[in-house]
């Protein structure tokens, strides 16, 4: 029986690479690829697979958020991350969003293929050194919004673009980002964006 899957992964070059590497498994087919986040969900319900490959950072909507997605709309599909670092902090947002597995790029490439057949079996694939890190690191200091205003503050959108697509004020807005960079004891919004980034805390 032939695993169906789908993959997500906005490099071009990359999301071939990784279509013809499952295409040498005679039980494994990608059904469909796409390379924006808010575009997983759409093809999950059309072509139903049974293991989605999602690379963690996708334009459009996040790995994690499109997974949790494709977990809450069609439980009978896994969710595979693929990320390039494995933070901590990361990794504990993806458990947190029942991810049925967790694989970084610099595994082997058997691996993946591998992977797929344990999540598509309905197991749940974590490398335990990882998930070990992850239970032992600190949670972020930040708040859901200020999370929030931080990650938009990171794809470059200013005070009033973000209450706008917030609904805040700006002041507000202003707010929540020093508060931030007071909570990270950064010396400014940049180098604050980068120790969340660091950290895992965002995306």
């Amino acid at each position: 029986m032939l695993i169906r899957v789908l993959l997500a992964e906005d490099l071009h070059l990359v999301r071939g690479a990784l279509g013809a590497l499952l295409a040498l498994e005679s039980d494994i087919e990608v059904v469909a690829s796409v390379k924006r986040g808010d575009a997983i969900l759409p093809a999950a319900v059309e072509h139903k697979p049974d293991v989605a490959v999602i690379d963690i950072n996708l334009p459009g909507l996040d790995g994690l958020s499109a997974a949790a997605l494709v977990n809450e709309r069609m439980p009978g599909t896994g969710t595979l991350i693929l990320d390039n670092v494995g933070r901590p902090a990361t990794l504990r947002r993806a458990m947190a969003a029942r991810v049925s597995g967790y694989l970084l790029k610099d595994a082997p490439p058997e691996e993946l293929a591998g992977t797929i057949r344990k999540i598509a079996s309905g197991h749940r694939v974590i490398d335990p050194e990882l998930a070990l890190a992850a239970w032992d690191s600190s949670d972020t200091p930040l708040t859901t919004r200020e999370s929030e205003v931080l990650t938009l503050a990171a794809g470059g959108h200013g005070a009033g673009d973000i209450a706008a697509r917030l609904r805040l004020a700006p002041g507000t807005v202003r707010n929540y980002l020093a508060a931030a960079v007071g909570k990270l004891q950064a010396r400014n919004r940049v180098d604050a964006i980068r120790i969340a980034r660091e950290s895992g805390w965002i995306l």
